[in-house]
């Protein structure tokens, strides 16, 4: 077995242990029970990311204290996206404070480079997404405090602070996420646009997630719901994405309570609106449609621990090459799980590269990612080469 003292079971006990409670006491707080305490701290048994969450809120700590997030690299192409935090922070802070200086372009040049941004997003590109964000978010400050008539740029600038979001989220930088919420809830709100002011609120809801606060992310979801109104069939495609989107957030907060039949019936309506639907779309990048839904359907499966069941799903599922390859890392980090859970190693391994060439950046920083391989290299008695290379490159020792 190996030193688990940089694992997240080694630094749930050390944390655990430093507020001078027990095993059993823990449990009680998260709620879970003893057994799965003491085997992730053992390393007999994966952390999952309810698990994190649930001991990060009883121990009053932040999950990244956890999960050793953000994690250092000696990559100087990783690092890229490390060096653009300082610069992005600075832009969020200034939200307020236009430079007079910068003489914004039109609003169709700006719009555009937004889309190039949002196309690195989706694209899970976030060296690049982070060099370019920095100066397009001052660029559109400075717009939208110039503007007699700015809604049109706040909604642009709601979707670049969007992608600051999506970069702290990525490389675990909790504070810096939070942050850039509270700006595209204050740039989506000056948009006056109601549904991306709703998809606002749904990517709020990510922060209830990450701090197992889920009775009231699951009310948030319902309340987005019900005001986009309860008849889905005379809804428009926008306004579908957003409500089914906001049926597979509550499948996931649903699962994570644990709550089974409540996480398949949310799964079952968002079926219902893409059935309506009709394709993938990405309305105000959602990224909504049938490919999303079923793979949300492996994620429950993942986070019930069920992995015979993430397994099963995942066989009847063909993803189009249209995914975007941000949705395929998820998807592929997620099953990589799913087999391990379900006793298959080599097929776990696997999914994890698969995961790799479809969203490098993304996979090396996810702390699941991480777990999978710390259990991957525990269990292996010949530790294969392509392991070994995997773990490496991940950064871990």
């Amino acid at each position: 077995m190996s030193d688990q003292r940089g694992s997240i079971g080694g630094r749930i006990a050390s944390a655990r242990k430093l507020r001078g409670l027990t095993q059993g006491q823990l449990a009680e707080r998260v709620p879970c029970s003893k057994s799965l305490i003491a085997q992730v701290e053992r390393g007999h048994k994966p952390a999952t990311q309810a698990l994190v969450a649930g001991v990060a809120r009883a121990l009053r700590v932040g999950v990244g204290e956890l999960t050793g997030q953000p994690y250092g690299d000696e990559s100087r192409r990783a690092d890229r996206v490390h060096a653009a935090v300082p610069d992005i922070r600075r832009a969020l802070l200034g939200w307020d404070l236009p430079d007079e200086e910068i003489r914004p372009r039109a609003f169709d040049a700006l719009a555009a480079d937004v889309e190039r941004a949002s196309a690195l997003g989706r694209q899970a590109r976030y060296g690049r997404l982070g060099e370019m964000l920095p100066g397009l978010l001052e660029e559109l400050t400075a717009a939208v405090h110039g503007a007699d008539h700015p809604e049109r740029l706040y909604a642009l600038l709601a979707e670049a602070y969007t992608g600051a979001t999506a970069i702290a989220y990525t490389l675990g930088y909790f504070d810096l996420r939070s942050l850039a919420m509270e700006r595209v809830d204050w740039a989506a709100r000056a948009s006056d646009d109601p549904l991306r002011i709703a998809r606002t609120q749904w990517q709020r809801s990510t922060l209830f997630l990450a701090n197992a606060s889920y009775d009231k992310g699951g009310r948030l979801l319902a309340r987005i719901r019900h005001e986009l109104g309860e008849d889905v069939a005379r809804m428009d495609a926008p306004t579908v994405s957003v409500y089914g989107a906001a049926h597979l957030r509550s499948a996931i907060f649903a699962a994570r309570t644990p709550n089974a039949a409540g996480a398949w019936a949310h799964i079952g309506e968002a079926w219902e609106c893409a059935r309506l639907l009709g394709e993938d779309a990405n309305h105000y990048g959602l990224e909504f449609g049938p490919s999303n839904v079923a793979i949300h359907e492996v994620a429950v499966a993942v986070e019930l621990y069920d992995g015979a069941e993430a397994v099963r799903r995942a066989g009847l599922i063909r993803l189009p090459d249209t995914v975007a390859p941000v949705r395929l890392g998820h998807y592929y980090i997620d099953l990589a799980r799913g087999f391990l859970y379900n006793g298959n190693r080599t097929k776990s391994l696997e999914a994890l590269q698969t995961a790799r060439r479809a969203a490098p950046q993304q996979t090396r920083n996810h702390p699941m990612v991480r777990e999978t391989v710390r259990m991957l290299v525990d269990l292996e008695r010949r530790r294969p080469k392509a392991l070994s290379g995997f773990a490496s490159w991940v950064g871990m020792p």
